[in-house]
């Protein structure tokens, strides 16, 4: 394929995946009445002051339930990447770093895992917290979100490739303990890696709906993707919520995006490194 056709593929696809976004964006800043009578991917006249009165309206919204939503979304996205990636730091880590009979057989049984898509274990995983009488609460969503293999294998190839066993055997000779090397050697070397797993495992649990559908009944529970489903099911009883749910899913992605640019740097090292090594 010559440059020119490369590019003009690339081009086709990058608007392909931004149009939506784009037209999010000129909808949100549109009346319920303007949605359907102007020009779809355009503003109108109003548009600034129409889009802050949207946002109030979204944000005031049945006692700021929207507000309460998005604290979910990051209490479930945002610890649970954070201690899913420290888990699966670990786990790649031993696996990698140390011998055990039997290694290589639970590396190749969690690297199965990858395989197996979330959806599948929604329904095994409701009824084991089902008896365990954790459904519709935020455990019965939060738990599910702290295992990753991807993260495990990402995690084993990037420490079996940059950190050296001379170190660790060095940090021994100076009395430093295992649990200690890794959190004050081994994580530094690490980093890049790191960071891809969180942000990867941040953006799974932020756009996960299938598993709270199965597992929430009380909207204050609700992560902002399935607080959005909700509204969105309402239209056809409550007109007003077409805007507030395209506004919304406006403003959902926004945490996403800031994530992506802000970790631009280490993911794309992470995944460079990961992939040649």
């Amino acid at each position: 394929m010559s440059r020119s056709a490369a590019m003009l593929v690339m081009g086709v696809f990058t608007l392909y995946f931004l149009t939506p976004i784009w037209w999010l964006l000129t909808t949100s800043t549109k009346t319920g009445g303007e949605i359907t009578s102007t020009v779809p991917l355009w503003f109108t006249a109003n548009s600034f002051g129409t889009f802050f009165d949207n946002l109030a309206r979204l944000f005031t919204y049945g006692d700021g339930l929207f507000g309460r939503w998005l604290i979910n979304s990051a209490i479930y996205a945002g610890v649970g990447a954070l201690i899913g990636t420290i888990v699966a730091a670990m786990c790649g880590y031993a696996l990698a770093k140390y011998e055990f009979k039997g290694r290589e057989a639970i590396f190749n049984i969690v690297l199965s895992g990858v395989l197996v898509p979330a959806t599948a274990l929604a329904l095994p995983l409701f009824l084991i917290f089902s008896q365990a009488n954790l459904t519709n609460t935020m455990w019965a969503v939060f738990l599910p979100s702290l295992v990753s293999p991807f993260g495990v294998y990402l995690a084993r190839i990037y420490a079996a490739a940059s950190v050296p066993g001379e170190l660790l055997e060095a940090a021994r000779l100076d009395g430093s303990g295992e649990i200690r090397t890794f959190f004050t050697v081994s994580t530094r070397l690490m980093a890049p890696a790191l960071v891809t797993i969180f942000l990867f495992q941040f953006v799974a649990i932020w756009n996960n709906f299938f598993l709270p559908l199965i597992m929430l009944r009380d909207q204050a529970l609700f992560p902002v993707t399935l607080g959005l489903y909700a509204w969105n099911s309402q239209i056809s009883q409550i007109p007003e919520l077409r805007i507030l749910v395209i506004v919304g899913a406006l403003v959902s992605i926004v945490p996403l995006i800031i994530a992506f640019l802000a970790l631009q740097r280490f993911w794309s090292s992470g995944l460079g490194a990961g992939g040649v090594k």
